[in-house]
């Protein structure tokens, strides 16, 4: 494979720290009203990420940052707002072992996205690939 090895291994740990949520959060949502469960959660990461950002000295003033850059952030914090309280919703309901890969069917509303707006060209190899996914994702959200 020619991947670059720095992307790709934090895409890995990504992966496995995506995982670790799915079941650490199926577990700590019972008894619990998931909107609140996504608080605390989000509260978690706010306080992990302050503290990361200043124990590395990379804290800047986030006032000096462009209006069009806060703009995209604000929509990603939107989207990903939304996205967590919707997971947490079908983790409540669901198994973890069907929400999850439907979860990950973002994987492919990505390549879509990116085809439409960024202009970005999957070869026909990484289309096929993208098709997979979104097979597997079919096949595990039919009912057992």
């Amino acid at each position: 494979m020619n991947m670059p090895a720095s992307w790709f291994q934090w895409a890995l740990l990504s992966a496995a720290f995506a995982a670790l949520t799915a079941i650490f959060a199926k577990i700590g949502i019972r008894g619990v009203d998931s909107d609140l469960a996504t608080l605390v959660r989000t509260s978690v990461i706010l306080v992990v990420l302050a503290a990361f950002v200043a124990g590395t000295g990379k804290w800047s003033n986030p006032l000096d940052l462009p209006g069009r850059t806060w703009l995209f952030l604000v929509l990603s914090g939107l989207a990903t707002g939304a996205s967590w309280v919707c997971y947490f919703r079908a983790l409540q309901i669901g198994d973890a072992s069907q929400v999850a890969p439907v979860d990950k069917l973002s994987l492919v509303l990505v390549a879509v996205f990116a085809f439409a707006f960024l202009g970005e060209r999957p070869s026909l190899r990484e289309w096929a690939g993208i098709a997979m996914v979104a097979g597997g994702v079919l096949v595990l959200s039919i009912r057992r």
